[in-house]
């Protein structure tokens, strides 16, 4: 008998499953929305125009190579993704605070800011929306974190969020909490806090000593416009908070095979890991 015949077969994950469903249904009027990608008229994939390019231009570069990356990550593909978080002229890029480390897609960005709050600065505890990305609870929790917390989120009466249930619940949380913050897009409801919200809930971070971590999926999916969809991490980074940011380019640039993601970190001082 194998050594693996007592490994139980995991339940199917709900959106690869109904994507399949999807692929075998006859119906010649269907539609797909099942898996977050996008898609032709006809329901094939679409590469963005601008990747096709950057793809070439690698292709054509001679310069490029397959070496081991530093430590932190491709200096130059670090920085142009935490400007575009941070912006044209970030005094937080300036002067140093704010870095990027690359990661393996947002899921590995998460674990590495998980991992670093949890065997390095000790924290216990982390809040997620309800409801939320379901890998947000078990990647912390696989990071190491024993106590995983909910904070209202959706009011299902109102069809918008529950922003007094939403405040009501971070008040109680104890000092040095890790919350878990969607920083536009909200996935799954596509709800954000508008900018006096986000206002409110910076005040409540910075009155409870609580850390942000923001998980930014989205960039420019919320609005159309990159800018205003940044609004929340740089207002929390003007603010003087130091805070972990996931930033992935799966959805906004359509490389969903690719899984290019950095943990950019604003910090006092800054600390490589």
């Amino acid at each position: 008998m194998s050594i693996f015949g007592t490994v139980e077969v995991g339940p199917p994950i709900e959106v690869f499953a109904l994507n399949q469903a999807c692929l075998k249904d006859t119906n010649p009027n269907k539609v797909n929305l099942g898996v977050g990608a996008y898609r032709t008229n006809e329901g094939k994939p679409w590469i963005l125009p601008v990747v096709k390019k950057a793809e070439a231009a690698i292709v054509a570069d001679g310069s490029l190579n397959h070496e081991y990356l530093p430590v932190l990550g491709t200096e130059s593909v670090t920085n142009a993704a935490s400007t575009l978080l941070l912006g044209e002229g970030s005094e937080a890029i300036a002067s140093k605070r704010a870095f990027g480390v690359q990661c393996l897609s947002g899921t590995g960005a998460l674990r590495v800011g998980a991992e670093f709050l949890c065997r390095i600065l000790k924290r216990t505890t982390f809040y997620y929306s309800s409801p939320t990305w379901e890998n947000h609870h078990k990647v912390f929790v696989y990071a190491g974190f024993t106590e995983p917390r909910t904070y209202r989120y959706w009011n299902q009466e109102r069809r918008g969020i529950d922003f007094e249930g939403m405040l009501e619940d971070l008040r109680a949380a104890p000092e040095g909490a890790v919350v878990i913050l969607h920083a536009c897009a909200h996935n799954p409801t596509g709800i954000d806090p508008t900018q006096d919200q986000w206002k409110q809930i910076a005040d409540l971070c910075e009155e409870r000593k609580l850390f942000p971590f923001f998980d930014s999926a989205y960039q420019g999916f919320a609005s159309g416009d990159p800018n205003k969809d940044a609004f929340a991490v740089r207002y929390f980074i003007e603010r003087g908070f130091e805070l972990f940011c996931a930033q992935s380019f799966a959805k906004n640039f359509g490389l969903y095979s690719e899984y290019e993601c950095f943990d950019n970190n604003m910090e006092a001082n800054p600390l490589n890991f």
